[in-house]
C-alpha cells in the first residue's frame, strides 16, 4: 500500500507573521502518532513553539486520535519536544527572547527516511497594514495568472 506525500502547512502563519529564518527539526513522537501523521490527520493552526530549559516544544499542534489505537492512543494536543542540535536552540531562545518574535511551525512532512520532521520559523508579527499589503499582493498575482491564461 503506497501512501501519498505528507506535506502538512500552516498556511495562517505566513499571513500574520513576516517570516525571518527557517529551521527543519525532528519531533519526538509516539506510535500511534507517527501512523496518524502518515495518515495525513494532523493541523498545524493555532500552535506555536516555544523555549523550556534549553529544550524547544510545540504546543497546541493537533494529531487527530488513531483509528486502531488501542487504550495506549495519544492525547490530540499535547506537548511534544522537537529535536535540534544546541547551536539551533541557542539561537532560536535568544531570538524569541526579543519583543516582538515568536516561533512558528510552518510545515510538517515526512521525509524520505520515514521520519517525521517539522520547518518551524522566527517570524515576526505583520501589523494590520502588512496584512492588507499581502492581501494586495495575492489579488494582483491571481489576477495576473487569470489574464496569462487566456
Amino acid at each position: 500500500m503506497k501512501l501519498t506525500p505528507v506535506n502538512i502547512k500552516n498556511k495562517r502563519a505566513t499571513f500574520d507573521f513576516e517570516i525571518l529564518d527557517t529551521f527543519t527539526a525532528g519531533i519526538v513522537l509516539t506510535g500511534t502518532e507517527i501512523k496518524s501523521i502518515r495518515l495525513g490527520k494532523a493541523g498545524l493552526t493555532d500552535s506555536f513553539c516555544y523555549e523550556n530549559n534549553g529544550e524547544i516544544w510545540i504546543k497546541n499542534m493537533y494529531i487527530g486520535e488513531y483509528f486502531y489505537g488501542s487504550y495506549n492512543n495519544h492525547t490530540s494536543r499535547r506537548d511534544r519536544k522537537l529535536l535540534l542540535n544546541k547551536k539551533e536552540i541557542r539561537e532560536i531562545g535568544k531570538a524569541s527572547k526579543d519583543s516582538g518574535f515568536s516561533i512558528v511551525p510552518l510545515r510538517v512532512f515526512i521525509n524520505e527516511r520515514g521520519l517525521a520532521k517539522v520547518v518551524i520559523a522566527l517570524a515576526k508579527g505583520k501589523k494590520e497594514y502588512d496584512k492588507r499589503q499581502s492581501i494586495k499582493a495575492k489579488e494582483d498575482k491571481r489576477e495576473m495568472d487569470r489574464l496569462f491564461k487566456r
